[in-house]
């Protein structure tokens, strides 16, 4: 079963009223949630984490700035506000050191430009990328926008980079369906990413966030269930 990363952003930058969302997510059965570094200042990711981790949640914070220069100040910024996780981001080899032990980081892998973010290059450079990133002794894992790819096989690129990635791999981005949940799991994705398609009410259980969110949880343990998988 992959697992689910709710997110408090739309439109790839963090919503105005997260502090208010995080309690209702407090009896979901959810493990994990994240934000984005646009739209939280320093002080803000410093507030969402330690409501966040007072609620019960491992925390991830993942990275679209578009300059290095910006990517470098948030990850100083996720370690000073006590994250659990930092995903995103493309200047991994600037990262060594950057971060304390502990905090398990995810950086993308292959070519993404532009926000919100596009991924760009062949499968094979992609995995590539993949392959080359999770040998770093500071990556543990990775963070694929298999959805944004413009042209690629999305089940086919969220595989091969499993198959030559040794870390976990999260899939985030443009998961806006359940058949699109089940397809990333299938996938063998350790987990995946949702936020704006909650917050525009597409998934099961919609208006409301927590009901989605109960909907999503549900639906991969049913799906874990069916092939046998826990």
């Amino acid at each position: 079963m992959s697992e689910f990363v709710f997110m408090l952003t739309h439109g790839d930058r963090t919503i105005e009223n997260a502090a208010e969302v995080v309690p209702q997510l407090a009896d979901t059965g959810l493990r994990y949630i994240g934000f984005k570094d646009v739209g939280a200042d320093a002080a803000r990711q410093r507030e969402l984490t330690a409501l966040a981790h007072d609620t019960g949640f491992e925390v991830m914070l993942e990275v679209v700035s578009t300059s290095k220069e910006d990517e470098l100040a948030s990850l100083n910024a996720a370690a000073a506000a006590g994250v659990d996780w930092v995903l995103g981001g493309t200047h991994a080899s600037d990262a060594a050191g950057l971060l304390p032990d502990g905090v398990r980081y995810c950086p993308f892998p292959g070519k993404v430009v532009d926000h919100p973010s596009v991924l760009l290059g062949s499968i094979d450079e992609i995995a590539g990328d993949a392959e080359r990133l999770t040998a770093l002794d500071h990556v543990s894992g990775l963070d694929l926008l298999a959805y944004r790819h413009p042209s690629a096989d999305h089940e086919e690129l969220i595989r091969e980079v499993v198959r030559r990635s040794s870390g976990p791999v999260i899939v985030a981005g443009s998961i806006a369906s359940i058949d699109r949940v089940l397809a990333v799991s299938d996938a063998g994705a350790w987990g995946f990413t949702i936020g704006s398609a909650i917050f525009d009410g597409l998934l099961p259980g919609a208006p409301s966030v927590a009901d989605q969110v109960r909907c999503v949880m549900e639906a991969t343990t049913a799906g874990a269930a069916r092939e046998g998988r826990t």
